[in-house]
Protein backbone atom coordinates (compact mmCIF):
# COMPACT_ATOMS: atom_id res chain seq x y z
CA UNK A 1 0.00 0.00 0.00
CA UNK A 2 1.55 3.27 -1.15
CA UNK A 3 1.70 6.23 1.19
CA UNK A 4 0.44 9.64 -0.05
CA UNK A 5 3.06 12.10 -1.04
CA UNK A 6 3.88 15.06 1.23
CA UNK A 7 2.44 17.46 -1.39
CA UNK A 8 -0.85 15.58 -1.52
CA UNK A 9 -1.10 15.51 2.28
CA UNK A 10 -0.48 19.24 2.46
CA UNK A 11 -3.14 19.90 -0.20
CA UNK A 12 -5.67 17.75 1.64
CA UNK A 13 -4.97 19.53 4.89
CA UNK A 14 -5.31 22.93 3.29
CA UNK A 15 -8.55 22.03 1.52
CA UNK A 16 -10.24 20.50 4.55
CA UNK A 17 -12.80 22.56 6.44
CA UNK A 18 -11.46 23.89 9.72
CA UNK A 19 -12.67 22.06 12.78
CA UNK A 20 -15.14 24.00 14.96
CA UNK A 21 -13.52 25.67 17.92
CA UNK A 22 -15.16 25.05 21.27
CA UNK A 23 -15.52 28.23 23.30
CA UNK A 24 -16.12 27.38 26.98
CA UNK A 25 -17.25 30.94 27.84
CA UNK A 26 -19.91 30.97 25.11
CA UNK A 27 -21.15 27.54 26.14
CA UNK A 28 -21.44 28.59 29.78
CA UNK A 29 -23.35 31.76 28.85
CA UNK A 30 -25.77 29.80 26.64
CA UNK A 31 -26.29 27.18 29.33
CA UNK A 32 -26.89 29.84 31.98
CA UNK A 33 -29.40 31.61 29.72
CA UNK A 34 -31.31 28.39 29.05
CA UNK A 35 -31.27 27.57 32.75
CA UNK A 36 -32.56 31.02 33.67
CA UNK A 37 -35.53 30.90 31.29
CA UNK A 38 -36.34 27.35 32.39
CA UNK A 39 -36.41 28.59 35.96
CA UNK A 40 -38.66 31.50 34.99
CA UNK A 41 -41.06 29.16 33.17
CA UNK A 42 -41.14 26.76 36.11
CA UNK A 43 -41.90 29.59 38.55
CA UNK A 44 -44.70 30.88 36.29
CA UNK A 45 -46.26 27.41 36.07
CA UNK A 46 -46.22 27.15 39.87
CA UNK A 47 -48.14 30.43 40.17
CA UNK A 48 -51.77 29.31 39.93
CA UNK A 49 -53.14 32.86 39.69
CA UNK A 50 -50.88 33.75 36.75
CA UNK A 51 -51.69 30.50 34.95
CA UNK A 52 -55.44 30.99 35.50
CA UNK A 53 -55.29 34.57 34.18
CA UNK A 54 -53.24 33.46 31.17
CA UNK A 55 -55.72 30.70 30.33
CA UNK A 56 -58.67 33.09 30.67
CA UNK A 57 -57.03 35.66 28.40
CA UNK A 58 -56.12 32.93 25.92
CA UNK A 59 -59.75 31.79 25.83
CA UNK A 60 -60.98 35.36 25.24
CA UNK A 61 -58.42 35.92 22.47
CA UNK A 62 -59.28 32.63 20.74
CA UNK A 63 -63.00 33.41 20.90
CA UNK A 64 -62.39 36.85 19.41
CA UNK A 65 -60.09 35.57 16.65
CA UNK A 66 -62.27 32.64 15.60
CA UNK A 67 -65.62 34.40 16.12
CA UNK A 68 -66.68 34.05 12.45
CA UNK A 69 -66.26 30.25 12.71
CA UNK A 70 -68.44 29.83 15.80
CA UNK A 71 -71.80 30.13 14.01
CA UNK A 72 -72.85 33.02 16.23
CA UNK A 73 -75.71 35.40 15.57
CA UNK A 74 -75.19 38.47 13.40
CA UNK A 75 -73.68 41.12 15.72
CA UNK A 76 -75.34 43.92 13.70
CA UNK A 77 -78.84 42.47 13.28
CA UNK A 78 -81.38 43.55 15.87
CA UNK A 79 -85.09 43.60 16.52
CA UNK A 80 -87.17 46.12 18.44
CA UNK A 81 -89.43 43.28 19.58
CA UNK A 82 -86.68 41.63 21.59
CA UNK A 83 -84.75 44.65 22.90
CA UNK A 84 -83.23 44.50 26.39
CA UNK A 85 -84.06 40.88 27.06
CA UNK A 86 -82.65 39.79 30.44
CA UNK A 87 -79.72 37.43 30.93
CA UNK A 88 -80.75 33.80 30.45
CA UNK A 89 -83.53 34.45 27.96
CA UNK A 90 -84.34 31.62 25.55
CA UNK A 91 -81.98 31.79 22.58
CA UNK A 92 -80.03 34.71 24.13
CA UNK A 93 -77.74 33.49 26.88
CA UNK A 94 -76.61 36.99 27.89
CA UNK A 95 -79.72 38.84 26.78
CA UNK A 96 -79.95 41.56 24.14
CA UNK A 97 -78.93 45.20 23.93
CA UNK A 98 -80.98 48.35 23.36
CA UNK A 99 -81.53 47.43 19.69
CA UNK A 100 -82.30 43.76 20.25
CA UNK A 101 -78.85 42.46 19.22
CA UNK A 102 -77.39 39.36 20.86
CA UNK A 103 -75.11 40.47 23.69
CA UNK A 104 -73.00 37.30 23.72
CA UNK A 105 -72.16 37.72 20.05
CA UNK A 106 -71.39 41.42 20.41
CA UNK A 107 -69.19 40.83 23.45
CA UNK A 108 -67.17 38.21 21.57
CA UNK A 109 -66.82 40.37 18.47
CA UNK A 110 -66.19 43.41 20.64
CA UNK A 111 -63.16 41.69 22.11
CA UNK A 112 -61.46 42.01 18.74
CA UNK A 113 -61.45 45.80 18.68
CA UNK A 114 -60.96 46.19 22.42
CA UNK A 115 -57.90 43.92 22.52
CA UNK A 116 -56.37 45.48 19.40
CA UNK A 117 -56.92 49.00 20.73
CA UNK A 118 -55.51 48.00 24.12
CA UNK A 119 -52.44 46.01 23.06
CA UNK A 120 -51.26 47.73 19.85
CA UNK A 121 -50.47 51.13 21.47
CA UNK A 122 -48.40 49.41 24.16
CA UNK A 123 -46.40 47.48 21.54
CA UNK A 124 -45.77 50.67 19.57
CA UNK A 125 -44.79 52.55 22.73
CA UNK A 126 -42.48 49.69 23.74
CA UNK A 127 -40.58 49.85 20.45
CA UNK A 128 -40.35 53.65 20.25
CA UNK A 129 -39.91 54.34 23.95
CA UNK A 130 -37.27 51.63 24.44
CA UNK A 131 -35.31 52.99 21.47
CA UNK A 132 -35.39 56.56 22.78
CA UNK A 133 -34.52 55.47 26.32
CA UNK A 134 -31.61 53.26 25.30
CA UNK A 135 -30.18 55.92 22.97
CA UNK A 136 -30.51 58.63 25.61
CA UNK A 137 -29.02 56.50 28.38
CA UNK A 138 -26.16 55.26 26.21
CA UNK A 139 -25.21 58.57 24.59
CA UNK A 140 -25.69 60.73 27.69
CA UNK A 141 -24.85 64.42 27.64
CA UNK A 142 -26.88 66.78 25.48
CA UNK A 143 -28.64 63.98 23.59
CA UNK A 144 -29.92 62.48 26.83
CA UNK A 145 -30.98 65.91 28.06
CA UNK A 146 -32.82 66.67 24.82
CA UNK A 147 -34.70 63.36 24.79
CA UNK A 148 -35.61 63.26 28.47
CA UNK A 149 -36.62 66.93 28.73
CA UNK A 150 -38.89 66.44 25.73
CA UNK A 151 -40.34 63.37 27.45
CA UNK A 152 -40.90 65.39 30.62
CA UNK A 153 -43.15 67.81 28.74
CA UNK A 154 -45.74 65.05 28.32
CA UNK A 155 -45.71 64.41 32.08
CA UNK A 156 -47.20 67.86 32.60
CA UNK A 157 -50.56 66.45 31.46
CA UNK A 158 -52.56 63.60 33.03
CA UNK A 159 -52.63 60.56 30.77
CA UNK A 160 -56.42 60.59 30.38
CA UNK A 161 -56.50 64.29 29.51
CA UNK A 162 -53.60 63.92 27.07
CA UNK A 163 -55.26 60.96 25.32
CA UNK A 164 -58.56 62.81 25.02
CA UNK A 165 -56.83 65.97 23.75
CA UNK A 166 -54.78 64.17 21.08
CA UNK A 167 -57.66 61.98 19.97
CA UNK A 168 -59.99 64.98 19.83
CA UNK A 169 -57.49 66.95 17.76
CA UNK A 170 -56.95 64.08 15.32
CA UNK A 171 -60.64 63.18 15.11
CA UNK A 172 -62.66 60.16 16.10
CA UNK A 173 -61.57 56.77 14.79
CA UNK A 174 -59.76 53.60 15.79
CA UNK A 175 -56.44 54.59 14.20
CA UNK A 176 -56.42 58.06 15.75
CA UNK A 177 -57.27 56.61 19.16
CA UNK A 178 -54.36 54.18 18.93
CA UNK A 179 -52.01 57.00 17.89
CA UNK A 180 -53.14 59.04 20.89
CA UNK A 181 -52.57 56.12 23.28
CA UNK A 182 -49.17 55.41 21.76
CA UNK A 183 -48.09 58.99 22.44
CA UNK A 184 -49.37 58.69 26.01
CA UNK A 185 -47.36 55.51 26.75
CA UNK A 186 -44.07 56.43 25.08
CA UNK A 187 -42.85 58.75 27.91
CA UNK A 188 -43.11 56.22 30.80
CA UNK A 189 -41.54 53.43 28.73
CA UNK A 190 -38.71 55.73 27.61
CA UNK A 191 -38.06 56.86 31.17
CA UNK A 192 -37.81 53.26 32.44
CA UNK A 193 -35.52 52.29 29.54
CA UNK A 194 -33.28 55.30 30.11
CA UNK A 195 -33.04 54.62 33.84
CA UNK A 196 -32.09 50.96 33.38
CA UNK A 197 -29.63 51.81 30.58
CA UNK A 198 -27.89 54.38 32.77
CA UNK A 199 -27.49 51.78 35.52
CA UNK A 200 -26.12 49.17 33.11
CA UNK A 201 -23.67 51.67 31.61
CA UNK A 202 -21.93 52.01 34.99
CA UNK A 203 -21.23 48.28 35.30
CA UNK A 204 -17.77 46.78 34.81
CA UNK A 205 -18.52 44.60 31.79
CA UNK A 206 -19.54 47.64 29.73
CA UNK A 207 -16.29 49.40 30.61
CA UNK A 208 -14.41 46.23 29.69
CA UNK A 209 -16.18 46.11 26.33
CA UNK A 210 -15.23 49.74 25.68
CA UNK A 211 -11.63 49.05 26.61
CA UNK A 212 -11.51 46.06 24.25
CA UNK A 213 -12.45 48.30 21.33
CA UNK A 214 -16.04 47.12 20.84
CA UNK A 215 -18.21 49.43 18.75
CA UNK A 216 -21.17 51.29 20.19
CA UNK A 217 -23.58 49.11 18.19
CA UNK A 218 -21.99 45.95 19.56
CA UNK A 219 -22.14 47.20 23.14
CA UNK A 220 -25.81 48.11 22.79
CA UNK A 221 -26.74 44.86 21.04
CA UNK A 222 -24.79 42.48 23.25
CA UNK A 223 -24.54 44.13 26.65
CA UNK A 224 -27.27 46.79 26.92
CA UNK A 225 -30.37 45.29 25.29
CA UNK A 226 -30.09 41.98 27.11
CA UNK A 227 -30.26 43.76 30.46
CA UNK A 228 -32.75 46.48 29.52
CA UNK A 229 -35.46 44.66 27.57
CA UNK A 230 -36.49 42.44 30.49
CA UNK A 231 -37.47 45.23 32.93
CA UNK A 232 -38.94 47.34 30.12
CA UNK A 233 -41.04 44.43 28.82
CA UNK A 234 -42.39 43.69 32.29
CA UNK A 235 -43.30 47.34 32.77
CA UNK A 236 -44.98 47.43 29.34
CA UNK A 237 -47.17 44.44 30.19
CA UNK A 238 -48.47 46.35 33.21
CA UNK A 239 -49.53 49.17 30.86
CA UNK A 240 -51.85 46.93 28.83
CA UNK A 241 -54.54 47.06 31.49
CA UNK A 242 -54.31 50.87 31.57
CA UNK A 243 -54.43 50.95 27.78
CA UNK A 244 -57.55 48.77 27.75
CA UNK A 245 -59.31 51.17 30.14
CA UNK A 246 -58.21 54.31 28.26
CA UNK A 247 -59.17 52.83 24.87
CA UNK A 248 -62.61 51.92 26.20
CA UNK A 249 -62.89 55.38 27.72
CA UNK A 250 -62.16 57.03 24.36
CA UNK A 251 -64.82 54.88 22.69
CA UNK A 252 -67.22 55.71 25.51
CA UNK A 253 -66.68 59.41 24.82
CA UNK A 254 -67.17 58.93 21.08
CA UNK A 255 -63.50 59.43 20.21
CA UNK A 256 -62.71 55.81 19.37
CA UNK A 257 -64.84 53.21 17.65
CA UNK A 258 -67.89 54.45 15.80
CA UNK A 259 -71.33 52.79 15.85
CA UNK A 260 -72.47 50.17 14.98
CA UNK A 261 -69.11 48.43 15.46
CA UNK A 262 -69.10 46.23 18.59
CA UNK A 263 -66.51 47.45 21.11
CA UNK A 264 -66.77 47.18 24.86
CA UNK A 265 -66.35 50.88 25.61
CA UNK A 266 -68.83 51.90 22.91
CA UNK A 267 -71.29 49.23 24.08
CA UNK A 268 -71.02 50.60 27.60
CA UNK A 269 -71.92 54.03 26.26
CA UNK A 270 -74.94 52.90 24.24
CA UNK A 271 -76.27 50.81 27.15
CA UNK A 272 -75.94 53.52 29.79
CA UNK A 273 -79.59 54.57 29.28
CA UNK A 274 -80.70 51.01 30.07
CA UNK A 275 -78.95 50.84 33.46
CA UNK A 276 -82.28 51.19 35.31
CA UNK A 277 -84.26 48.91 32.98
CA UNK A 278 -81.80 46.00 32.70
CA UNK A 279 -78.72 46.62 34.86
CA UNK A 280 -77.33 43.10 34.34
CA UNK A 281 -77.05 43.46 30.57
CA UNK A 282 -75.86 47.08 30.81
CA UNK A 283 -73.00 46.06 33.10
CA UNK A 284 -71.67 43.23 30.89
CA UNK A 285 -69.25 45.35 28.75
CA UNK A 286 -67.85 46.97 31.89
CA UNK A 287 -67.43 43.55 33.48
CA UNK A 288 -65.42 42.37 30.45
CA UNK A 289 -63.17 45.44 30.59
CA UNK A 290 -62.63 44.94 34.32
CA UNK A 291 -61.91 41.20 33.99
CA UNK A 292 -59.42 41.55 31.13
CA UNK A 293 -57.62 44.47 32.82
CA UNK A 294 -57.29 42.55 36.10
CA UNK A 295 -55.96 39.49 34.24
CA UNK A 296 -53.28 41.56 32.50
CA UNK A 297 -52.31 43.14 35.82
CA UNK A 298 -52.05 39.74 37.53
CA UNK A 299 -49.99 38.33 34.66
CA UNK A 300 -47.63 41.30 34.83
CA UNK A 301 -47.13 40.79 38.58
CA UNK A 302 -46.58 37.06 38.10
CA UNK A 303 -44.05 37.62 35.32
CA UNK A 304 -42.20 40.20 37.40
CA UNK A 305 -41.99 37.82 40.35
CA UNK A 306 -40.87 34.92 38.15
CA UNK A 307 -38.07 36.92 36.52
CA UNK A 308 -36.80 38.22 39.85
CA UNK A 309 -34.29 35.47 40.65
CA UNK A 310 -33.36 37.12 43.96
CA UNK A 311 -36.68 36.11 45.52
Amino acid sequence: MSMPSPATSELDLRGAAPAPVFDPATALVAQATRGYWRTVLARILRDKVTVACALLLLAIVLLAVFAPLLALADPFKGSILRRLLPIGSEGFLLGTDELGRDMLTRLIYGGRLSLVMGITPVINALLIGAFLGVVGGFMGGKINTLIMRTIDVFYAFPSVLLAVAISGALGAGIFNAMVALTVVFIPPVARVAESVTTQVMSLDFVEAARASGASSFTIIRVHILGNVLGPVFIYATSLISVSMILASGLSFLGLGTKPPEPEWGLMLNTLRTAIYLNPGVAALPGAMIFMVSICFNMMSDGLRAAMDVTQ
